[in-house]
């Protein structure tokens, strides 16, 4: 699965989503969005459950690398 990645970190929280949102429409499907952040996006898995239908949010995952930064893997079906 090709995946694109998104460091966020340096990024105004404000700018992120629709960040994030921009990249992972860009993404043809199989592929996935990897974000690089410095909260756990649990916010953000539960928006895109809700409103994106090809989020595949059973691919989903997050680990914590360090006390700020998560990685996480947002697939698109």
């Amino acid at each position: 699965m090709p995946e694109q990645q998104l460091d966020l970190r340096e990024i105004p929280p404000p700018e992120r989503h629709p960040r994030i949102f921009d990249a992972f429409e860009d993404l043809e499907s199989d592929e996935a969005l990897t974000l690089i952040n410095d909260h756990d996006p649990k916010p953000l898995y539960h928006q895109m459950s809700a409103e994106i239908e090809s989020f595949d949010a059973e691919g989903y995952t997050v680990d914590r690398v360090g006390p700020n930064e998560f990685i996480a893997t947002l697939p698109k079906r």
